[in-house]
């Protein structure tokens, strides 16, 4: 992890000095959150090129991230596109998780620091790529598991999708980061405690290695292998001083 973490802060220098010497703006691929929160501690490390990240829409967890020099003079947008996968009609179409998306992307050979987020909406999928790739996906990707698909470019006038956030309640002796995301995913505070341990969680992008954080409204919790969740608010305190907590799981 070390040696990765080096390349991608090398890499990093690159393109900042690329973008400050030619004048030009320069991008990643997209982030992950460990990257993503690399990219926050390296923010003011150059001087004269300021840096931003956006992943295609409000709120996305896999994020490009730009570098503009301070003496830009033109209009620029990130390299970005998004798609739309439907399923073909058929007798018995099979419900289809993110995993199986995400492993159709995959199979066909991509790297996944090409592919942005994945969202499920209804019975169709959207997801975010490089545009350079925009054209490979909607030509390549015609069967998910045992369904025949059909993808799509999204025209940019097009209304790009957002999250689905099912909303969750439950009851927690404190707001803690630990006792909250057993109430997100299920399982107890102890079995879902490595989860922190091992640099796996974030809120709202910065790296969690403590699970006494107190949660505050609003913010974005983040879980390597789980899911991400919006803390909206404590609703009430029980007589015997537990807190009812709303939550919305993204899906």
């Amino acid at each position: 992890m070390k040696d990765q973490d080096t390349f991608f802060k090398n890499r990093v220098d690159d393109l900042k000095n690329m973008a400050f010497q030619r004048d030009i703006v320069t991008f990643t691929d997209f982030l992950d959150l460990h990257q993503l929160h690399m990219i926050k501690d390296l923010r003011n490390g150059f001087p004269g090129v300021v840096t931003e990240t956006f992943g295609g829409y409000e709120g996305a967890e896999r994020q490009m991230a730009a570098f503009i020099p301070d003496a830009l003079s033109y209009e620029w947008e990130y390299p970005m596109r998004c798609l739309k996968i439907t399923k073909e009609a058929g007798k018995f179409p099979e419900a289809l998780s993110h995993r199986d998306y995400l492993g159709a992307l995959v199979h066909l050979g991509v790297e996944r620091s090409m592919i942005g987020d994945i969202l499920l909406i209804g019975d169709d999928a959207w997801f975010f790529c490089v545009d350079s790739m925009a054209n490979f996906f909607a030509e390549e990707l015609v069967k998910i598991r045992h369904t025949a698909v059909r993808t799509r470019i999204l025209p940019q006038m097009e209304q790009r999708p957002e999250p689905v956030r099912k909303p969750v309640q439950g009851t927690v002796s404190s707001v803690r980061l630990d006792a909250v995301i057993a109430v997100a995913f299920g399982g107890s505070r102890t079995k879902l405690m490595p989860l922190i341990q091992n640099g796996k969680v974030y809120v709202n992008g910065n790296l969690m290695t403590s699970n006494g954080y107190t949660l505050r409204d609003g913010d974005v919790v983040s879980v390597r292998g789980k899911g991400k969740f919006r803390f909206v608010q404590v609703l009430s305190q029980t007589k015997k001083g537990r807190y009812s907590i709303l939550l919305e799981i993204y899906q």
